[in-house]
């Protein structure tokens, strides 16, 4: 078995999320899903089908994004595994409603932060282990530190 560290490209002024499901309706249903929850969002969606054709399904409603879920989800090369790339909106806003499908086993992250993928690949294929999402703490917030999170949290509108 050989272990490999992906970093994944996030896009510019974007998030991803990064998912395992298991059936190839997947990208149908996080398309509606996402546009169910947040009509404005711009997104491309990517899929590894692990058995059949073995393909890269890829849908959205943005060329760009789209294509960054694709090399990102090729670069990972994992069977079962969904890239999100995604403008216009945050994750918070369609996680929920992405868990609801049916098909979904889990979500690796959701993340605007620079993300590494750990791969391990075998004879079979490869698979995802886990994701480093951003650094390591430095410190404990302070006070000075919470009244910034509190401000920025009401900056972009999640707080009154």
């Amino acid at each position: 078995m050989e272990l490999k560290a992906i970093r994944l490209e996030i896009p510019t002024d974007g998030n991803i999320i990064v998912g395992q499901s298991h059936f190839i309706k997947t990208v149908e249903d996080l398309y509606e899903a996402i546009v169910n929850t947040v009509p404005q969002m711009k997104f491309g969606i990517a899929f590894n089908e692990a058995s059949g054709a073995c393909l890269t399904r890829v849908d959205g409603n943005d060329d760009d994004l789209k294509a960054n879920a694709t090399r990102n989800a090729q670069a990972l090369a994992a069977g079962h595994t969904f890239v999100i790339a995604l403008r216009h909106g945050f994750p918070i806003n369609v996680l929920g409603r992405i868990r609801e499908s049916p098909e979904l086993c889990t979500v690796f992250c959701a993340t605007a932060n620079p993300v590494e993928v750990i791969v391990a690949e075998t004879e079979q294929g490869c698979g995802v282990l886990g994701v480093i999402d951003g650094s390591s703490p430095k410190g404990v917030e302070g006070p000075a530190d919470a009244e910034w999170r509190h401000g920025f949290l009401r900056k972009i509108g999640y707080k009154r």
